[in-house]
């Protein structure tokens, strides 16, 4: 009886010693895991965060950069700029064989951003717009084919900054002022073709001091 009484005493200690210590431990420890994983995982949505604001940063340095070197070394002046396209436009013609028929017409286009701007419309003077001050050229010329696209990749290839806005191509009329000469092996008369190209350059900003230079 004194046997079974202590074996009972014993499994009595074991059931609240189960019931005290070991079950609030395992508590403790399945809270303690729980608590970890949120950490690691509020963790990792920081580092997440942190390296995508240091990509977009240095996204944003590398296009500042590149504006910077787009408007240093691509874009002229506006006096030296404008002076240079009208030779460049003029020589281009008369290197490809060209005749001009219609323009060059020339329209200044002011940044957009100017106070005196008018943003509400959409004429040729707002249509081409940019931050940038610029020309709109419009010009008709009219010669064989193969020479039409010698001078468009001369004025897409030229160092001076110039955008081909619209292309408009129809067969020409031709006359006896045509430049058009006969193939030198078959004596045909190549048919002549009207191009009429609607085009953009821009120029560097100019900027406003504080006591309202330009610089």
């Amino acid at each position: 009886m004194i046997a079974l009484g202590c074996s009972a005493l014993m499994v009595l200690l074991v059931v609240i010693s189960y019931l005290y210590f070991l079950v609030p431990a395992r508590s403790r420890l399945d809270s303690l895991q729980s608590e970890r994983s949120r950490l690691l995982k509020e963790l990792s949505i920081s580092t997440n965060l942190a390296a995508q604001g240091q990509t977009t940063e240095a996204a944003v340095q590398k296009i500042t950069d590149s504006l910077d070197d787009f408007e240093s070394n691509q874009l002229l002046t506006v006096d030296s700029g404008r002076m240079s396209l009208y030779g460049n436009l003029n020589t281009l013609i008369q290197k490809n064989g060209l005749r001009n028929t219609s323009g060059p017409t020339y329209t200044s286009l002011e940044p957009s951003d100017s106070k005196g701007g008018t943003a509400g419309s959409r004429s040729t003077n707002t249509k081409w717009q940019s931050i940038y001050p610029g020309i709109a050229i419009s010009v008709t010329v009219e010669g064989a084919y193969q020479n039409l696209r010698h001078f468009i990749r001369d004025l897409e290839t030229n160092k001076q900054f110039v955008i081909i806005n619209s292309v408009e191509l129809e067969r020409s009329n031709e006359t006896n002022n045509s430049p058009a000469v006969p193939d030198a092996t078959t004596g045909a008369r190549p048919a002549l073709v009207s191009l009429r190209l609607e085009m953009t350059t821009y120029f560097k900003r100019t900027s406003v001091s504080n006591d309202g230079g330009v610089r």
